[in-house]
């Protein structure tokens, strides 16, 4: 790696871009005074327009400003443009209307340009390859330009076309803001910049795996395996004859960004519905699947004219393990829950906290900043709120935030900015919990099954008033069906495993030395018009029967042996 070019780097490699810049220290000086120069002269004329007072007649003069800034700094700069574009809580309305601009609205690059890269990575001439393609591009992005086109046998596709000289840009904006981070860590509060150089490393590696398209493909159909029996989602299919790592060719989408809502309710699609079907999808990836869209703004999120949404991009995306979905639905519930210890035990799970981190005092300064984020109503929440209030435990209490968790938060936070574009009232807990409370009822997975059980005993006794908001809150789905939960719930109080949670539930129908009628008549009352008799009846008799299957294949090798044995004698 002695002779490196930062063009001739094909993944992320922090120590190879030090070596090469450090050894051209005026690349870096030159880059470093030309982002000083303009984001100074940027904040000197706001600062100008308020000693004169003529900051709101300037403001939109201003907004293009910042906004013709990020686009001259480059692909770096545009992608924090582009996550502040989500923000109307963050950002001012007039900056917020230019910043969106950055999503698919930034000047392209030459044409000829474009055409010579695709004949170059697709080893043919244009009209070999498409039957049609636009002569201008339809959307300039941060990374590449995309045309409409049409292969010789009929299809309609979208073609991706990476920009020229992208690594050596992205390199050195790297490099710098590594340095940048090393340097600020200890003026920041306490453990919040621990970890900088490693988001900006997560950073990194994820921007060298964007501008791999041949890595976006098998993302793309990676994510649409996982959503395949999902009616509401769309990912586009990856032509993989027509794709290299700078050219990537996928089936055309007809749609509006989720932000476009004139031409949504034009069509007759309700855009809050849209952005729930985005909120859901985004819940299932972190959860479910452990497979997320780690960039999901409006510009890659479309509402189509049949009412599903659909997915656009997929370069920047990020794996959960396992053990990481079941400790985030613990947390969820924990917070919505009120049970601040073990919510702070989780964060230590999650790595906000170490190990060696004594708990015990940051309970109390948990409960006051969650208690105060949500109010007497879950409703109240949002990760604006949470944000604001957590900056200020950073002073006092050793919380860091683990460079995998840097691209959940920004994912979570760019579509809760979405939905709050559409909706100023939305709350992300409203969907949020509903779908946890349903993942929690209908989930098969020993880890689900324990982390219900844990939701509904809490110091050895059963949480009646627990399990009734769990039900009421699934519910608010009209197309729950409660009778699943209740067929999972009878195989596994039959199986071995369920053995001592039939006792605890014996223990809960007479715990405080009375019958618990009362309890158990609200609950029946909440989930009798899904559990028609006949229909829960039809569902014992089928579990008896298999119950009684597997029994009598268990008993039967030990009766033929003993028979067998009887002849004998």
């Amino acid at each position: 790696m002695g002779q490196y070019q930062p063009a001739q780097l094909t993944s992320y490699n922090a120590n190879a871009i030090a070596r090469y810049y450090s050894l051209r220290p005026w690349l870096a000086i030159a880059r470093s005074i030309k982002i000083v120069w303009f984001f100074a002269g940027f904040i000197l004329g706001l600062k100008w327009d308020e000693w004169r007072g003529e900051t709101e007649r300037n403001k939109f003069k201003r907004a293009i400003q910042l906004r013709q800034i990020l686009t001259s700094l480059g692909p770096t700069f545009i992608k924090v443009g582009q996550a502040l574009s989500t923000r109307p809580d963050l950002i001012r309305k007039d900056f917020l209307d230019e910043l969106v601009k950055l999503q698919d609205q930034l000047p392209p690059f030459d044409n000829a340009i474009a055409y010579r890269i695709i004949e170059t990575q697709l080893n043919a001439s244009v009209s070999e390859i498409y039957s049609e393609l636009s002569p201008t591009p339809v959307a300039a992005a941060s990374l590449g330009q995309v045309y409409r086109g049409r292969l010789y046998s009929g299809e309609e596709v979208a073609v991706k076309v990476q920009r020229p000289n992208l690594r050596p840009v992205i390199t050195l904006d790297l490099y710098l803001m590594r340095w940048a981070a090393g340097w600020l860590s200890p003026w920041l509060p306490l453990n919040l910049g621990h970890d900088l150089t490693l988001i900006v490393d997560e950073f990194g590696t994820k921007l060298f795996e964007e501008i791999d398209y041949i890595n976006e493909g098998r993302n793309a159909e990676k994510f649409a395996s996982n959503f395949r029996n999902d009616p509401q989602v769309k990912i586009p299919a990856i032509y993989w004859s027509y794709t290299n790592t700078r050219v990537l060719t996928l089936e055309w989408i007809n749609g509006f960004k989720l932000t476009d809502t004139k031409n949504i309710r034009a069509i007759g699609l309700d855009p809050e519905a849209i952005i729930q079907i985005g909120v859901t999808s985004g819940l299932q990836q972190l959860l479910e699947h452990g497979f997320f869209h780690a960039d999901p703004h409006p510009g890659n999120l479309f509402a189509m004219t049949d009412g599903r949404m659909a997915y656009i991009d997929f370069g920047m995306m990020d794996q959960l393990e396992e053990t990481t979905k079941e400790t985030l639905v613990d947390a969820l519930v924990h917070v919505v829950n009120k049970d601040y210890n073990d919510f702070a035990e989780d964060l230590v799970n999650l790595g906000f906290l170490t190990p060696e981190t004594n708990i015990a005092p940051i309970v109390p300064a948990l409960e006051t900043v969650l208690g105060n984020a949500i109010g007497k109503n879950v409703k109240d929440f949002n990760f604006k709120t949470i944000t604001d209030e957590f900056s200020e435990l950073m002073y006092e209490y050793p919380f860091r935030v683990p460079a995998k968790f840097a691209l959940i938060i920004r994912s979570l936070v760019t579509q809760e900015g979405i939905a709050l574009s559409l909706n100023p009232n939305f709350k992300i807990v409203e969907v949020a919990y509903p779908y946890v409370a349903r993942r929690l009822l209908t989930g098969d997975s020993p880890g689900l099954r324990q982390r219900l059980l844990n939701v509904l005993f809490k110091n050895g006794k059963f949480q009646w008033q627990r399990l009734e908001n769990l039900i009421a809150i699934a519910r608010t789905d009209n197309n729950f069906d409660l009778l699943p939960t209740a067929q999972l719930g009878l195989q596994y109080l039959l199986s071995d495993e369920g053995k001592f949670i039939q006792r605890q539930l014996l223990l809960a129908l007479t715990e405080d030395d009375r019958l618990h009628t009362e309890e158990v008549q609200r609950l029946w009352n909440l989930v009798k018009d899904d559990l028609k008799p006949n229909r829960l009846l039809s569902v014992a008799i089928g579990i008896l029967t298999e119950f009684s299957r597997e029994s009598a294949a268990a008993i039967l090798p030990t009766a033929t042996h003993l028979v067998s044995f009887g002849k004998k004698q």
